[in-house]
């Protein structure tokens, strides 16, 4: 049985733990600051977060959104940006219910649209988006210092 709920302090260990794992499955390696800093505006509100906690409540996935303003509507638009559950949960209805959690906080926002990207090599995660929501057919573009 998995809950969804907001993160607490006390989950910092766990998160870590989870966003290095993100991290590592994306192929990129962020600078200590730049997780502390993830972290502590989860905190302040600047970014939402949701967490997956098992029946033993330990932190096994989780959910990382924000809201900004769009020029195609009067009302926000909800960015999921970053979701992860751990490798043997996958396929379990974790990520199921981590996308909707962040659906249902986005309606309750006055959002007018939740969306998010993932690489097109992530089969996995694309067999359940496929399932929750519609692929528009736009192509990702980047520019800038990053490349990202």
């Amino acid at each position: 049985m998995i809950s969804i709920k907001p993160l607490s302090p006390a989950d910092h260990d766990h998160w870590l733990a989870l966003w290095l794992g993100y991290q590592t499955f994306y192929k990129v390696q962020l600078p200590a600051q730049v997780n502390q800093s993830t972290w502590e505006r989860i905190h302040t509100g600047r970014i939402q977060a949701v967490g997956a906690y098992n029946q033993a409540s330990r932190l096994v996935g989780f959910a990382h959104f924000l809201y900004h303003e769009d020029t195609w509507s009067l009302s926000p638009a909800c960015y999921l940006e970053d979701l992860f559950v751990e490798p043997g949960l996958r396929g379990s209805g974790c990520g199921r219910l981590l996308v909707e959690a962040v659906a249902s906080a986005a309606v309750k926002a006055g959002a007018h649209k939740t969306y998010w990207l993932t690489h097109e090599t992530n089969t996995v995660a694309r067999q359940l988006y496929d399932r929750l929501g519609k692929h528009p057919g736009f192509v990702y573009y980047s520019f800038g210092p990053s490349g990202d």
